[in-house]
């Protein structure tokens, strides 16, 4: 039996903050099983969040000054959590961190996650390893999704794994070969929608609820490109902010109905994926607390859709990527081609010992 503790750190695209989760992981008899010990999301300040959001623009420059600030408040971050916590710092094995996605285009074999992980260790004072996905986008894959080898060994109790994050992912075997890729956006446009009117988010779907569905608009997303490309294939906000927000912002109709069409469309992009019955879905991930969103995901689909507890919902992502840490800490592939497009499964990850 072999174990470890590892910190995992997730900072996804809707820019909820920093998913901080302490776990254990235990390997008996080639089974995984895992224990979320901890865990913490850490919101981030308005002028944070602001430099994350319009981080694209800046110069080579200034995204480096961030890079190395978004390692500083991750490393302090971890700090004030193993305190607070009460944690026994000497039973951490490493911090395993995925960094801030800021340009994500594979097709010109480019990924960029910052939060410099030697500032993480320095400030920690603990082994830290990142940088996920560039190995994988060097032999011509898609670097993302990354999270299906933690769903094949951790979560292999369920049929499909569908994430509700800034953007839909799903993973699933079939025929012995695991795959999956991002389906479309959801957070991401959804909150945006709503930050229109200064709300972070829709509580439940509400105010998507009481629209009416625009069948012009609908179609006109559900016939985008994106959606007749076969898998492997992955989505970056560069394609988000070209592709759906011009296209929203043709129609001159109310935020109810925005949010939705918008879902609607989210709901049938889904459903194409697990409309098999006497199959079960795990549903994690933001969206998966947007009601309406999920009643409309079931009324396509004949699979069993199952939300799990709050911290499976809110840190799988986490959990997932300290897995990949446990994995590029052994050596052992924590990458799929069948799931990325690469010309063979990699492992993934820089290891920072600064100190």
């Amino acid at each position: 039996m072999e174990t470890y503790r590892v910190i995992g750190i997730m900072s996804g695209t809707s820019l909820d903050g920093i998913d901080i989760a302490l776990c254990d992981f235990v390997q008996k008899n080639n089974i995984w099983s895992f224990n979320i010990v901890e865990s913490q999301t850490l919101k981030y300040k308005s002028e944070t969040e602001n430099k994350l959001r319009f981080s694209k623009e800046l110069s080579g420059f200034d995204l480096m000054m961030l890079h190395n600030e978004l390692g500083d408040l991750i490393g302090e971050s971890i700090n004030n959590f193993i305190i607070e916590k009460k944690i026994d710092k000497s039973s951490i094995n490493f911090i395993s961190s995925h960094g801030h996605t800021i340009f994500h285009q594979p097709s010109k074999r480019i990924t960029t996650q910052i939060g410099n992980g030697a500032n993480i260790s320095s400030a920690t004072k603990l082994p830290v390893i990142c940088d996920f996905r560039t190995v994988d986008v060097s032999l011509n894959g898609n670097g993302a999704p990354l999270v299906p080898i933690g769903d094949k060994l951790l979560f292999s109790d369920y049929d499909y794994c569908l994430n509700l994050g800034g953007i839909a992912n799903i993973s699933f075997e079939n025929n012995q070969e695991m795959l999956a890729f991002d389906i479309c956006p959801v957070n991401i446009v959804l909150n945006k929608l709503v930050n229109t009117i200064n709300l972070e988010f829709d509580n439940e779907g509400q105010l998507a609820r009481n629209g009416k569905i625009n069948l012009n608009l609908l179609n006109e997303l559900n016939n985008l490109d994106y959606y007749q490309i076969p898998n492997p294939k992955s989505l970056g906000i560069e394609w988000i902010e070209s592709n759906i927000f011009p296209l929203l912002s043709n129609y001159n109709l109310s935020l109810a109905d925005k949010l939705n069409t918008f879902i609607e469309h989210i709901a049938i992009q889904i459903s194409k994926l697990i409309n098999e019955c006497s199959k079960n879905v795990l549903v994690t991930g933001g969206g998966s607390y947007n009601k309406y969103l999920i009643e409309r995901i079931q009324h396509f689909s004949s699979s069993k859709l199952i939300v799990p507890d709050k911290t499976i919902i809110e840190f799988k992502e986490a959990l997932i990527f300290a897995f990949l840490g446990v994995l590029r800490y052994r050596n052992e592939v924590n990458c799929l081609s069948s799931v990325t497009g690469a010309t063979e499964n990699n492992i993934g990850g820089c290891i920072y010992n600064a100190f």
